[in-house]
């Protein structure tokens, strides 16, 4: 840009105001493009009368009693736990379990599938060969302190073995009564078996 043009730029001439003011733009019409960054003034004095008035007649304590009244006259929506309790979704995950066949024989072919998706390393296995060739676990534990209740391990299993069933109910005093093992699995299964069976069939449209 040479030094011509720069001088024509800085001699260039502001819109004039009487241009801004004319018979074609009403000084109402700019004021309604002004925006208000601050408390008007007005808004000010109400906003102070309101508070005022509601601090003389309690009107927020009046109108915290009439919520409360309004209610008193509702059907209550909490229930009477632990005589009532609500509804659960068929893919809670709730306390641990092994499910066996009908005939009794357990599930689990020791794949350690679970064992090696758990993201808490949780769950310990150890299997042997039986004399028909089948692979059964000697032992199956569950550090249900570390568990994250990811369901990986009830996604993972080929056979639907271990499942988290429905009970949340299974606070302890002691760490060591968190510790599952195999027998403790398998009764979990034996109790629940009738809710996780029906809860696995009516999620299965969807797995």
């Amino acid at each position: 840009m040479n030094l011509n043009k720069l001088f024509a730029l800085k001699k260039a001439a502001p819109i004039s105001r009487s241009i801004l003011f004319s018979n074609n733009i009403s000084t109402s019409a700019v004021s309604r493009d002004y925006k208000y960054v601050g408390v008007r003034e007005e808004d000010l004095y109400s906003g102070f009368t309101n508070k005022a008035v509601n601090k003389i007649l309690m009107g927020e304590l009046m109108k915290g009693m009439m919520t409360t009244l309004g209610k008193f006259f509702t059907e209550p929506v909490t229930i009477n736990y632990p005589f009532e309790k609500g509804p659960l979704s068929p893919r809670f995950r709730g306390e641990h379990a092994l499910r066996r066949y009908p005939n009794g024989e357990e599930r689990c072919i020791a794949c350690k599938l679970c064992e090696a998706v758990c993201p808490a390393q949780a769950i310990t296995i150890e299997a042997e060969e039986r004399a028909d060739g089948s692979r059964r676990t000697t032992r199956y534990d569950i550090d249900m302190t570390k568990c994250i209740y990811c369901g990986f391990c009830q996604e993972a299993c080929p056979v639907d073995a271990i499942v988290e069933g429905p009970n949340f109910e299974y606070s302890t005093e002691t760490h060591e009564e968190l510790l599952y093992n195999k027998e403790k699995l398998l009764s979990n299964g034996d109790r629940w078996e009738p809710a996780i069976a029906a809860n696995l069939k009516a999620d299965n449209r969807y797995r």
